[in-house]
């Protein structure tokens, strides 16, 4: 769908342009998406299939499905049990179940109910080594035995060609076919489906390069030397030549060739030797997200919850105003480099000093949402939440013995003696509940017990930057190495609900080929800073004419070198920090009326 280069204020307060080709004729065609991640959450996949799934039911109904492997506890608490309504899709399955080998069919339990079809892996690991060696002879790629994760997606490949094949020669002539792979995972099964010529069309997208992803990690200049990289030699020096080869074979073999945003287009123009045919952007199922013009509301409750935490986390020390207090987060896959966390933490200490510096009265309070390996909650976080109820606990006790005093007084029509509404009992238990508060050491910069507190990332560069949440530091600092579940002990809140509190996301990425996080912040209306070089970044510059106007910050990480990178962070951020209440409505309101440009109505049918 053809969109403005410059969208203007008035021009996002309607529907986007109506959709005006012509009407695809869905009732003589089947649609199948294929990926690792049907059911089975892994990454960012997991939110595109699950998120458009329900715009492409309304369009395809009964002609739509979705394909994956089979996992007993996903299957069990995520899928509804049911009969294929196609006959030719239960003679397919039938003939896959009478050699050994189980399939599943049922409706994934997600907005749009879509129909998936689940191969369990583990019924047909007896066919490997045969379906190496017709690999093998098919395109002279072999997969190491050690290699669990590549001889899965085989197996599951292997599969998946087997039933397009008993299917195909069900159907016939009509309906036709179309099949859509997602990664490389997938690969193996669109390789096999078009060398044994089964009759269908194809369509394979990458995400994110397999070899991409693995030289920016190892903190590569990558975008400026795209040209320059021996392909084939790095991904033999990383043992990961065969999935590369995997994944250049799928989107050699495939008739059309996508990926989600103009960077990694160019990427993998260079990396898997084919320009995609067309670049379908990552959008969301706004409507989840929406909150019937009551964002505003839902901020103010959430940022009152993530408050309590922090009252809890920082008791002793709550020597700041919580009323003017930022809260900013960075959330992701644990890739410190790549998600740009780096430069993040950075960026904070240069921001601590210049609050410090300017007497500046705003707190800034950062967490780090990013999962990693733990034993257990931290008990000095536990203690403060404990100590924080304890208070409350108190506080409302006497609150209660105050006001029936005072009630009392009243009704009598006497002027209540303050100074004997209270009695000693009362301020000993006041006194005891303020020496509960008092602490010796310093709120602790992280929620956990870290299995290898020395040598992570995260807390190795807050080391070095000072950040260790003193008294004096306008910029305080929570890393919470695990998702967030309303179910936890220590921060119950699940993510939608928090981001929905913050004031700001900060995700200064160097890989991203898409980028969910500023998305679903953008969504929520709240500001977020992104980069260049993802491709949410790179799409709102297309089609945004000011972005920064909308709360949507873009750090230049490609043209500009790391410094200059991590100064323009601090500015945003301390800019960011100067506003006004006032402003900030105003810009989260901005930042809301975006939403209709990620909205899979639209963005849905570049593809289908």
């Amino acid at each position: 769908m053809p969109l403005s280069r410059s969208l203007s204020m008035t021009s996002l307060t309607g529907v986007l342009p109506a959709w005006e080709e012509d009407e695809l004729p869905v009732e003589d065609l089947l649609l199948f998406e294929v990926s690792w991640e049907v059911t089975n959450k892994v990454g960012g996949i997991y939110t595109v299939i699950q998120t458009k799934a329900k715009i492409t039911v309304d369009e395809w109904g009964d002609n739509y499905y979705m394909m994956g492997p089979y996992f007993e506890h996903n299957f069990k608490t995520q899928v509804e049990s049911c009969e294929p309504p196609n006959p030719a899709i239960r003679k397919a399955m039938d003939a896959l179940i009478h050699n050994g080998c189980q399939v599943h069919f049922g409706r994934w339990l997600i907005e749009g109910s879509p129909y998936v079809i689940l191969f369990d892996i583990g019924s047909a690991a007896w066919n490997l080594d045969r379906w190496k060696g017709d690999l093998w002879d098919t395109c002279n790629i072999g997969l190491p035995y050690h290699d669990r994760e590549a001889n899965d997606s085989l197996i599951l490949g292997s599969l998946i060609a087997w039933f397009f094949k008993e299917l195909t020669d069900h159907l016939g002539d009509k309906p036709n076919v179309i099949s859509h792979f997602h990664e490389w995972q997938a690969g193996p099964g669109l390789i096999l489906s078009r060398s044994r010529k089964i009759p269908m069309a194809t369509v394979f997208t990458t995400h994110a390069t397999l070899l991409g992803r693995y030289l920016c990690a190892g903190n590569t200049d990558f975008y400026n030397n795209l040209d320059k990289f021996n392909i084939d030699k790095e991904a033999g020096e990383r043992q990961i030549y065969h999935r590369y080869c995997l994944e250049r074979a799928a989107v050699h073999c495939a008739h059309v060739f996508t990926t989600v945003s103009q960077i990694t287009a160019v990427e993998a123009n260079h990396m898997l030797h084919r320009k995609p045919d067309v670049v379908t952007p990552n959008g969301l199922n706004v409507k989840k997200f929406s909150a019937m013009h009551e964002f505003q509301n839902l901020h103010s409750t959430n940022k009152a919850q993530i408050q309590e935490f922090i009252r809890g986390h920082f008791y002793g020390h709550l020597d700041f105003n919580l009323d003017k207090t930022l809260i900013f987060f960075i959330a992701g896959r644990y890739e410190f480099s790549n998600k740009g966390a780096d430069i993040f933490i950075e960026s904070l200490s240069r921001l601590n000093y210049l609050l410090r510096v300017h007497r500046n009265d705003v707190t800034v309070v950062v967490f780090f949402i990013m999962p990693a390996k733990t034993n257990n909650f931290n008990v000095e976080s536990l203690k403060g939440q404990a100590v924080r109820k304890q208070l409350w606990d108190t506080a409302h006790a006497v609150k209660e013995k105050f006001g029936k005093k005072l009630y009392d007084a009243l009704l009598k029509g006497q002027s209540p003696d303050l100074n004997n509404i209270l009695d000693r009992d009362d301020f000993t238990i006041m006194k005891r509940a303020i020496y509960a508060t008092q602490r010796h050491s310093l709120p602790p910069v992280t929620t956990h017990n870290m299995l290898d507190d020395s040598a992570d990332p995260i807390l190795s560069n807050i080391r070095r930057v000072g950040l260790f949440n003193s008294r004096n530091d306008r910029v305080k600092v929570v890393f919470h190495p695990e998702f967030l579940s309303s179910t936890s002990p220590l921060l119950p809140m699940d993510y939608e609900d928090f981001v929905r509190g913050c004031n700001l996301g900060v995700f200064p990425s160097y890989y991203e080929p898409w980028g969910y996080t500023p998305g679903e912040c953008t969504v929520m209306g709240i500001p977020s800073v992104t980069t260049n070089l993802s491709g949410f970044g790179c799409f709102m510059e297309e089609h945004v004419s000011d972005p920064a106007a909308y709360g949507i910050y873009i750090v230049d990480r490609r043209f500009r070198s790391a410094e200059e990178s991590c100064n323009q962070l601090t500015q945003f951020m301390f800019s960011f920090c100067q506003q006004s209440r006032r402003q900030r409505i105003v810009q989260r309101n901005r930042t809301e009326r975006l939403s209709d440009l990620l909205d899979w109505r639209y963005l849905g049918r570049v593809g289908f």
